[in-house]
């Protein structure tokens, strides 16, 4: 059963989109940890893992089965690997939960089930770098719990879903059906919050923008024959279109070091400034035994009077990408298999908080590809004078995979957050841009070669959750946590004093 529930899991998010699922998954989780010991608790949150990451992670393997190198048993293998290691932080909840809290009250299906799973999943987020994937708060990007988005983040959505579980677990294990009413408190506490307009938009600085969806070949883009073809394609599209005031190209849609162009990159910059445009394409970049994967901007209104190659005056992605680019423990590893060398697994990271983009007197928060699943990142990078979210990626890694689908609907939560539209350039999809709200204003089909070309406009003013973050949550959670400990040992919440079977107090 606990497979089951965990392999239902992802349906929650996209592109299924089954949001119910998100509440009914956990809930049932917590009815079968009910009256086991921490052990079996912990054996049964593992295997709920196995399924929820196996299925929603399971996109991985195309990577690492396609240019990694290796066969695909042994890339089902890693992805397995990695799985099992995520499916400790779940099995961690379990394990907490029943050892801490083990009587059958409120104190441990309301108090103490949305803080432990939300520091278990804070944990998740941030040991190796982090991969706060798959967090149960994407899946209510279209629901009315996306009203706590630009109160406290994804992570306040998450708790309320947590509680929500939690409660419908009580209500499930001793038929209190008074305590529904706090499902009913917080589905009525988010429509409220979206009513309220937390940023005001800005038509006089309506922008229009086009972004260029190149739709190359990841297995032939690299190859040195396939060089001008690829920036031929992207100039074409190019001129097409100078009648946009922003023209964006994806992550690294030049397959060369930008050393390498320098002339090239040059004519596009004065092409730009002469139609009044401006340019923004991700880029590599090489100094010395450094590289980066970076964002370069040009032509008109970028803050910078001519193109030239100073490196300095680009965004440089912080938030690395494990084993894709860059390899922990790369002495150890590298030498054990073709999989630790993928192409462009040695990368620097920028630094942590970077100035905005500027682009045709536009500013832009950038994030390159995985960063935009950072939240925390996003938020300290994005000023009061931030325009736009912009996150430049390349899926093509992923193939036809759910993983590009998971990534937008990650990315379309930023802009929930921070009220401030987002716009996502792709080179074979998902290419689209959001109004501030996260709603999907335009899309381009997936691995089709096009243009998107529309309207945005920026918004002025801060959210709650831009000007805090998630301090105020994780404070609500660790004061939680202690008034969970403290009734705990006072035993005040004394609903049911049925202790789990061979557990001592």
């Amino acid at each position: 059963m606990a497979a089951f529930l965990g392999i239902l899991t992802p349906l929650a998010f996209a592109p299924y989109d089954i949001w119910a699922i998100a509440f009914l998954s956990p809930c049932l989780l917590l009815i079968l940890i009910d009256q086991q010991t921490p052990r079996h608790a912990f054996i049964i949150g593992l295997i709920w893992g196995l399924g929820f990451f196996g299925h929603g992670i399971n996109w991985v393997h195309v990577s690492i089965d396609t240019f990694g190198g290796v066969p695909p048993s042994v890339s089902f293998l890693l992805v397995g690997l990695l799985s099992a290691y995520l499916s400790l932080y779940p099995a961690l909840f379990c394990w907490t939960l029943n050892r801490l809290f083990p009587l059958r009250n409120t104190n441990r299906f309301l108090l103490a089930t949305p803080v432990l799973w939300l520091i278990t999943e804070w944990l998740r987020g941030w040991i190796f770098t982090g991969f706060p994937w798959l967090w149960l708060g994407y899946s209510q990007a279209d629901t009315w719990l996306s009203g706590f988005a630009p109160v406290g983040g994804v992570e306040l959505i998450t708790l309320a879903i947590m509680l929500i579980a939690g409660t419908l677990a009580y209500i499930g294990v001793s038929k209190r059906w008074r305590w529904s009413i706090i499902p009913g408190v917080i589905l009525l506490s988010a429509w409220g919050l979206n009513q309220i307009q937390w940023v005001t938009p800005q038509p006089d600085r309506q922008t229009k923008v086009a972004l260029i969806q190149g739709n190359i070949d990841q297995a032939l883009k690299w190859l040195p024959s396939q060089r001008w073809p690829t920036i031929v394609k992207y100039t074409d599209l190019t001129r097409e279109n100078w009648d946009a005031d922003i023209i964006i190209w994806p992550e690294a849609a030049v397959p060369a070091f930008e050393h390498q162009l320098v002339d090239y990159f040059g004519a596009l910059d004065s092409s730009a400034k002469a139609h009044d445009t401006a340019i923004i394409t991700g880029v590599l970049n090489q100094a010395g035994s450094t590289y980066y994967n970076s964002i370069l901007t040009l032509g008109s209104g970028t803050g910078v009077p001519d193109y030239s190659l100073n490196i300095s005056q680009r965004y440089h992605k912080h938030h690395l990408l494990p084993f894709g680019e860059f390899v922990p423990f790369e002495s150890l590893l590298r030498p054990l298999a073709p999989i630790f060398n993928l192409p462009m697994s040695s990368f620097t990271d920028g630094a942590y908080i970077q100035p905005n983009l500027q682009a045709k007197n536009r500013f832009l928060v950038p994030a390159l590809c995985y960063e935009i699943i950072f939240n925390e990142q996003v938020r300290v990078n994005t000023t009061e004078k931030t325009d736009f979210i912009l996150t430049l990626s390349n899926d093509a890694w992923f193939g036809h995979s759910i993983g590009p689908l998971q990534h937008m609907e990650i990315a379309r939560m930023r802009a929930l957050e921070l009220g401030k539209p987002l716009i996502r350039a792709t080179n074979n999809g998902i290419t689209a841009v959001t109004d501030y709200r996260g709603h999907v204003v335009k899309q381009l089909p997936q691995f089709e070669t096009g243009v998107l070309k529309t309207t945005l406009t920026p918004t002025q003013g801060m959210t709650p959750y831009h000007r805090w973050g998630s301090w105020p949550v994780y404070v609500l959670v660790v004061l939680s946590f202690l008034t969970s400990l403290c009734l705990r040992q006072k035993n005040a919440l004394p609903d049911d004093n049925k202790k789990i079977t061979g557990i001592s107090d």
